[in-house]
């Protein structure tokens, strides 16, 4: 029985999830690259905001660092969305709609997605 704690204890365990302020799951795939689960119900931008909030608060990422989108438009029904912090990774034509002057890559940067995307999960404390 012991030798079997031990072994358990041996094996290497899945990567966690991380929990962003809005409440959606992400997980980091690599050095770039973040997943965020299907969730039904959710809007687009709450993607945004899960992938912003790991890369600032997990991986470090400073406020100004850029995030494209890595899964293509458009998503099948029931896919998460992938995300990247490499140019050379996203999908093409995949990134928010921008408007106004000045560079249109799709990426926004890591502290827009928190700023704006996310929005922290309030408990209802009258029930």
């Amino acid at each position: 029985m012991r030798m079997l704690a031990i072994m358990l204890f041996a094996l290497p365990l899945p990567a966690s999830a991380f929990t962003a302020q809005n409440g959606m799951e992400a997980q980091q795939l690599n050095q770039t690259d973040i997943a965020v689960p299907f969730e039904s119900g959710r809007l687009t931008t709450e993607y945004w905001c899960a992938a912003g909030d790991l890369a600032q608060q997990q991986m470090q990422q400073p406020v100004s660092a850029s995030i494209w989108r890595a899964t293509p438009k458009p998503r099948n029904s029931g896919e998460g969305l992938t995300f990247t912090l490499d140019e050379s990774r996203k999908a093409e034509g995949a990134g928010l709609s921008e408007f106004g002057s000045g560079e249109h890559d799709g990426a926004i940067s890591v502290g827009t997605a928190v700023s704006a995307y996310c929005d922290p999960i309030i408990p209802d404390l009258m029930n």
